[in-house]
């Protein structure tokens, strides 16, 4: 079958591999009829999150056909349409029964303390085989599946294996409530999903930050007051739009991969820190293998959570969901600690929050079609990497169709 197969930073193909086959009883294996390409893969190719392992199929966004399933698997038969999790949970550990599926003490194969295990991702996740793929081998399918209802499309499916929950999850974490200001640092899709989060949460306000206009044009169609980071110093601006206090609520949607402002007020101060980002750079992507312009881990690391911590009101919270990858030391406790400011951050529990999730899509509360800008074969997926990695306009989130 084909699939796409990371083979070092800097370099992915797309290969011919045997197909899956079930290894344990309380696998499926499932027909790929959509993934997806996500912000966290580009981490994997750009060397922003070490440790993958030459010929791990990458891909942690699914949806298909359950075509055969272990002897331990229940509730699922052949022809199933199905989503599969990004995070992978054995349901049954006591950490799975909490609704902590990120944590589970059973699913990663490197033990109980090695955290959270994910398809398509580097040793310390397991690694697992991803699903950017033809076929795909679903470990513990009675939990890692979720069967599809038929009002539900592949489209509108696919973006709810990872980004719709972990912008739910990221709104939960900044303990957005009834009338809070939010500001969501990052509109790519997982900060579209947060602005979408937000408001049902009870966001009274929201506000969010990036230097690419199309994505700020797509935030603006929610009603999202916009601030490019090119243009406008983003955490003086949020100050000023908030009397002086800053916002209640901050979701950091970006992570390592952060770009520091090219132009603009805030480019002076960037600029005094950029031997500082350089660094942080360094460190967390000690690997990194750029060419020319394609696979540049972000110049400015820690730069998303500095203007989270500054942006944010005394006594406010933040949510972090953006990934940063183990090592990486950078974060201003104490500013946030002498503000009392509470940050909750982490891997999203995708199973938990899925089915709720799905509810609002049958109910056509929300549509997570609006936020699919490109469609592509898995053909070209390699093409689809290159100038999603690029940042291009209109980029904003890819779909591979691959039947």
């Amino acid at each position: 079958m084909k699939a796409v197969v990371w083979h070092g930073t800097g370099d992915i193909r797309l290969d011919d591999v045997p197909d899956p086959k079930i290894l344990e009883p309380s696998d499926a294996i499932v027909r790929i009829t959509r993934s997806a390409i996500c912000g966290t893969d580009l981490h994997l190719v750009r060397g922003t999150m070490p440790g993958m392992v030459e010929g791990t199929v990458l891909g942690h966004e699914a949806v298909g056909v359950v075509e055969e399933v272990g002897p331990a698997v229940r509730g699922f038969t052949p022809g199933d349409r199905v989503v599969a999790t990004s995070t992978i949970g054995c349901g049954t550990c006591s950490y799975c029964r909490a609704g902590y599926y990120a944590q589970c003490d059973t699913a990663n194969p490197n033990g109980p303390s090695a955290g959270t295990s994910f398809f398509g991702g580097p040793e310390t996740t397991g690694p697992v085989d991803g699903l950017q793929a033809e076929y795909a081998r679903v470990p513990f399918a009675m939990t890692t599946l979720v069967r599809i209802p038929d009002a539900v499309s592949d489209d509108q499916a696919i973006l709810l294996s990872d980004i719709f929950p972990t912008a739910w999850f990221g709104a939960r974490l900044a303990e957005v409530g009834k009338g809070d200001s939010v500001l969501v640092l990052g509109a790519g899709v997982v900060g579209q999903f947060a602005i979408a989060s937000a408001k049902r949460q009870g966001a009274g306000r929201v506000f969010v930050v990036d230097g690419i206009a199309s994505r700020l044009d797509k935030a603006r169609e929610q009603n999202a007051e916009t601030i490019d980071f090119n243009r406008e110093d983003p955490v003086a601006l949020v100050k000023e739009l908030t009397g002086g206090i800053g916002v209640d609520r901050v979701i950091e949607a970006v992570g390592v991969d952060a770009q520091r402002p090219k132009t603009g007020p805030a480019a002076e101060q960037a600029e005094q820190q950029a031997d500082q980002f350089e660094q942080e750079r360094r460190q967390a992507a000690p690997e990194a293998n750029p060419s020319g312009d394609q696979w540049v881990p972000g110049d400015a690391p820690s730069q998303a959570l500095r203007w989270a911590v500054q942006a944010v009101a005394k006594a406010g919270s933040i949510g972090i969901i953006g990934v940063y990858p183990p090592g990486f030391g950078s974060f201003p406790i104490g500013e946030a600690m002498n503000r009392n400011l509470t940050v909750k951050m982490g891997n999203c529990n995708h199973r938990r929050y899925l089915p709720e999730l799905l509810d609002l899509v049958v109910s056509g509360t929300v549509d997570p079609t609006a936020f699919i800008t490109r469609h592509e074969r898995p053909v070209t997926a390699v093409e689809a990497y290159a100038t999603f990695d690029r940042r291009d306009e209109g980029w904003l989130k890819t779909v591979l169709d691959v039947a």
